[in-house]
């Protein structure tokens, strides 16, 4: 089974995008056992089905990425990919102004550290200008936050980004299209494994906050792993229809 796993923040907090730091080291050191290949996103999607591999994420460049996972990740060698707001570079997670409900004010990462992050084998994708629910933004709105955001991470790092994560997983067909038009891989909120055919502009990742019982994660590739991801997915859907 292939799938990509997304954290947001190493951090004791609590809060609905945070996952401990205690918790983050069972996961590293389950996946240090070989039992599960960890590659990069690209790698992952050129595997087939029948591989056990998983492609870490990290949205938003928070700075807990540099404290607390990374120096992890480097030990035993694990790629990842971090999607940066490039407009809050060196401030905070205070999107538009103010905070998301429940969510702790957190820093992101400056442009320095992202660059030397890169050194350690962890990719920089786009994760718009100002994370804003994209399906809301006109036509021009639109472009300036995806083909923007990946103009600043070229100007800043040298290279432009081919990897891509929808803000709050917010995608319809108008953000899809113009976002594959921008990225080679756009990454959404959808709670699947990944599988043959999937769109690139559309795919699936599972939120590591739902294995913050790191038992939970190494029961990957089971029949009660896939069955517990098909009812964690399908309540997602049934809240989302009803907010």
């Amino acid at each position: 089974m292939r799938a990509i796993l997304t954290y947001h923040s190493i951090d004791r907090s609590g809060s609905i995008i945070s996952v401990t730091p205690e918790a983050f080291r069972a996961h590293v050191e389950w996946l240090a056992t070989g039992a599960v290949r960890v590659v990069s996103l690209t790698q992952l999607l050129a595997l087939g089905d029948e591989v056990d591999a998983v492609a870490l994420t990290f949205d938003d460049a928070l700075a807990s990425v540099a404290t607390e996972a990374a120096p992890l990740l480097a030990v035993h060698g694990f790629p990842a990919t971090v999607f940066v707001v490039t407009r809050h570079v060196g401030g905070d997670n205070r999107w538009n102004g103010a905070l998301d409900r429940g969510i702790p004010v957190q820093a992101v990462l400056g442009w320095d550290v992202l660059a030397r992050l890169q050194t350690q084998g962890i990719a920089v994708g786009g994760h718009t200008r100002h994370h804003r629910h994209l399906h809301h933004c006109d036509h021009a709105e639109l472009i300036d936050e995806l083909a923007g955001g990946a103009d600043d991470i070229a100007r800043a790092l040298g290279e432009r980004p081919d990897t891509f994560a929808y803000p709050y997983g917010d995608v319809d067909a108008r953000v899809a299209r113009a976002a594959s038009g921008q990225f080679a891989i756009c990454c959404t909120t959808a709670f699947q494994p990944v599988r043959a055919g999937d769109r690139p502009e559309l795919i699936p990742r599972l939120d590591a906050w739902y294995f913050r019982d790191a038992a939970r994660l190494q029961r990957w590739g089971t029949w009660t792993f896939r069955q517990s991801i098909a009812v964690r997915d399908t309540l997602r859907r049934i809240r989302r229809t009803f907010h």
